[in-house]
């Protein structure tokens, strides 16, 4: 799991997801799986595909597994982030048959759902490679998710947004509502000294232009038309990089990215990804 994490610190709250995860769903004991297999009994099985797509999360299915016991034997077929297709193997499995009934479902929920993140955002990906647009993710993630859902993304080739509230600023409609104007909203930012970059949400090319007065680096367009997106740019000459945000789909993300923005944010890479299909089979 180290290979794919940028800080230490997502490590550790990684590994503490899966042990949330493992209690939620073993409580004070798998009852079934204690009930009918011997403790000494054995299993092998593999990790398949049921679909096209692409792979994340074999290695936080393989901390799942190793959680519940270090005789478990976990390999990868495949990589994090490789294509797949519908039955390929990603994993042969073999250990104590206990533990890899007892963690097969909370393993395959974090493989499923962080393949599912990472095959719809290189859906993206993809219908926006002829520009030089970036796919980002939001924060609209699943509430303790956060880094595996952001991984994901990463995974699919995509990049993260800010992880938090803490990592950047983003000023929003409510913020510049409640100072009065962006610029009352952006001299309260930087009067509180941050280093932070500072991003600010726009909702007419009004609003861009006192941006661009203020020296703002980034600027968000939200729910703009494809014309007023491409006259926010043309303005800008290079003195800003923009973010499109707002109801981007399959369908629209290649003419939002054919605006000139540098940046497409979109929510529903981890608020609404279709859970890929995968199952863990295992054999004599």
């Amino acid at each position: 799991m180290r290979e794919n994490l940028l800080l230490l610190q997502d490590t550790t709250l990684i590994s503490d997801y899966i042990k949330r995860a493992l209690e939620e769903d073993i409580g004070p004991g798998d009852v079934t799986t204690d009930s009918i297999v011997p403790a000494d009994a054995l299993l092998r099985g593999r990790i398949v595909a049921k679909q096209d797509g692409v792979v994340a999360g074999l290695e936080v299915a393989q901390e799942v597994m190793l959680a519940l016991s270090d005789r478990i034997t976990f390999v990868p077929k495949t990589t994090d982030g490789s294509k797949v297709n519908r039955g390929t193997v990603l994993a042969e499995v073999e250990g104590p048959a206990r533990a890899l009934l007892t963690g097969e479902r909370t393993a395959l929920n974090f493989l499923g759902r962080m393949s599912g993140i990472a095959t719809l955002t290189r859906q993206f990906v993809d219908a926006v490679s002829t520009t030089t647009a970036t796919i980002l993710d939001t924060r609209k993630t699943a509430p303790g998710l956060r880094l595996t859902d952001k991984l994901a993304v990463r995974l699919g080739g995509g990049e993260n947004h800010r992880t938090g509230l803490f990592d950047m600023v983003l000023i929003k409609d409510n913020h510049i509502d409640f100072a009065g104007s962006i610029t009352a909203a952006v001299e309260r930012v930087r009067a509180s000294k941050t280093k932070l970059e500072i991003e600010v949400e726009t909702r007419s090319l009004d609003d861009v232009r006192e941006a661009l007065r203020l020296g703002v680096s980034r600027i968000l367009l939200d729910n703009m038309s494809l014309e007023t997106m491409r006259e926010a740019v043309a303005i800008c000459e290079g003195s800003a990089k923009f973010e499109a945000s707002g109801n981007v789909t399959l369908t629209n993300v290649l003419e939002v990215a054919e605006t000139g923005v540098d940046y497409i944010s979109v929510g529903a890479l981890t608020h609404s990804p279709p859970v890929f299909d995968v199952s863990l089979e295992f054999v004599e």
